[in-house]
C-alpha cells in the first residue's frame, strides 16, 4: 500500500509535531516511535505513564433496536465463545470471534453500557468483523461503526493519577470497569484495562476533540508519547496476544492457552453450553486438549529470536516441535522474550527446545506467561 493510500489517525499532524517516525500499519499512517526511542518509551511506560494512539482500531456499538439489551447479549453470544449476558452494566470482558473450524477471526473487548453493547475490535479486522456482526444480528439489531470517534490509551502506574486531574471519579474505576464521562465537557468512554502488563485506561473520544485530550494528557510531565514498537515489546512481556501473529483462524482457543477467556455457562455442561462458531470442536479440545499449546520462551544468550522461527526438541534440527510467533528483547526483564506453539508434552515451564537462528540453533527454555507480573488495579 502507497503512503498515498493510508488512513490517518485524528492525531496524525499531532504524531508528526512530536516527531515520530510513522510507518504503514493496518492500512494506517502510524508512529512506530518517538525521539525517545523504543527502550526509553518502553521503560517510561513502566515507570510512569505513556499515552498511545489506538484510533486506528475498530469501535462499534450494538443497541437492541426494541426489547432489553438482553436480547443483543444473547444474539452476540451465537458469535463468541463468552458469557456476554453476564456482563453487568460498567463492566467489559475480552472475548473472540471464531468460525465454524473453531479457528479465531478475531479477538475483541464488549463493554456494556447502560442502553448498548460498545464492541472495540483489531483495526486489520475492522471492516470484515463489522460485515460479520452485520451478516449474522444485523436484521434484528443496530450496529454502527463508529468512524467519528478516536482511541487513546494511557497505560503505566502513574495513568490514574494523571487522567484523575481531567475526571477525578477515575479513582473509583477497577480493572475491565467501563464509565461514560465527560472531560472537560466533551463526552468519552473511558474503560480500564490495558495490553502493557500495567494498570491503564482507554479512553474513546469524539474525534474533533482527540487533538485536545491528547495534549491534556502529554503536558502532564509524567506522560510520554509511545508508538508501536514499545506497545509490541509491553504486550510481549505481558503474555498477550497480537492478532496475525500470535492468533489468526488456523488457531484454537484451547491451543491459544485462552480458555480462561470462556466462562463456566459456554463450557460443556454449562447453563448455555456452546451455540457460538466451532464450538464443538472447540470444547472437544478444552475437554481432550489441544495437540499444540502456546507458551512463554526465554532465549539463551542476548539475540533475539524473531516470529516466524522453527523450534526443534534437539540442537541439531532433526525434530521439528513448533514455532515462535513472537520475539524480542524485553526491556523491563532486561533479557530476549519470545512466545510460540510447541507441542503439548513440550509446554511444561522448564523443557528445554531449540530454534534455528541464522544456522545455528539456539536453547530456548518453555516459560510461563507472563514475564513481567500484571499491576492492574483489581
Amino acid at each position: 500500500m502507497n503512503d498515498a493510500a493510508l488512513k490517518q489517525t485524528p492525531l496524525n499532524a499531532l504524531h508528526v509535531e512530536l516527531g515520530a517516525r510513522m510507518v504503514p500499519f493496518a492500512g494506517y499512517d502510524m508512529p512506530v516511535q518517538y525521539p525517545a526511542g523504543v527502550l526509553k518509551e518502553h521503560l517510561h511506560t513502566r515507570a510512569a505513564a505513556g499515552l498511545f494512539d489506538v484510533s486506528h482500531m475498530g469501535q462499534v456499538e450494538l443497541r437492541a433496536a426494541s426489547g432489553p439489551l438482553e436480547d443483543a447479549a444473547l444474539a452476540l453470544e451465537s458469535l463468541v465463545p463468552v458469557d456476554v449476558l453476564g456482563i453487568a452494566e460498567g463492566r467489559q470482558r475480552y472475548a473472540l470471534f471464531t468460525d465454524d473450524t473453531g479457528g479465531i477471526l478475531d479477538d475483541l473487548m464488549i463493554a456494556r453500557l447502560a442502553d448498548r453493547f460498545l464492541i472495540v475490535v483489531n483495526a486489520a479486522c475492522k471492516d470484515a468483523d463489522f460485515a460479520h456482526l452485520k451478516a449474522h444480528l444485523g436484521d434484528r439489531f443496530e450496529l454502527t461503526l463508529l468512524e467519528d470517534r478516536a482511541l487513546l490509551a494511557l497505560q503505566g502506574p502513574r495513568a490514574q493519577d494523571v487522567l484523575a486531574e481531567l475526571w477525578a471519579d477515575v479513582a473509583a474505576m477497577r480493572f475491565m470497569d467501563v464509565a461514560e464521562a465527560l472531560i472537560h465537557d466533551v463526552p468519552c468512554i473511558i474503560s480500564r484495562s490495558g495490553y502493557t502488563g500495567e494498570d491503564g485506561f482507554e479512553i474513546s473520544v469524539p474525534a474533533d476533540k482527540a487533538e485536545d485530550i491528547a495534549r491534556r494528557l502529554l503536558d502532564h510531565p509524567d506522560v510520554l508519547p509511545i508508538g508501536l514498537g514499545a506497545r509490541d515489546s509491553l504486550r510481549l512481556e505481558a503474555g498477550l496476544c497480537l492478532y496475525g501473529n500470535d492468533i489468526d483462524t488456523t488457531t484454537c482457543p484451547i491451543e491459544a492457552a485462552l480458555e480462561w477467556a470462556i466462562q463456566k455457562s459456554r463450557r460443556t455442561g454449562g447453563a448455555r453450553s456452546g451455540g457460538f462458531p466451532g464450538a464443538q470442536s472447540i470444547l472437544d479440545a478444552m475437554t481432550n486438549g489441544a495437540a499444540i499449546r502456546r507458551v512463554g520462551l526465554k532465549p539463551e544468550g542476548k539475540a533475539p529470536v524473531r516470529g516466524g522461527a522453527t523450534l526443534y526438541a534437539d540442537a541439531t534440527g532433526t525434530t521439528e516441535v513448533g514455532k515462535v510467533t513472537s520475539g524480542s528483547f524485553g526491556p523491563t526483564v532486561g533479557h530476549p522474550v519470545a512466545m510460540g506453539y510447541v507441542d503439548t508434552p513440550l509446554a511444561t515451564p522448564g523443557t528445554t527446545v531449540f530454534a534455528e537462528l541464522r544456522g545455528k540453533y539456539i536453547a530456548m527454555t518453555v516459560s510461563t506467561l507472563p514475564f513481567i507480573t500484571p499491576t492492574y488495579k483489581r
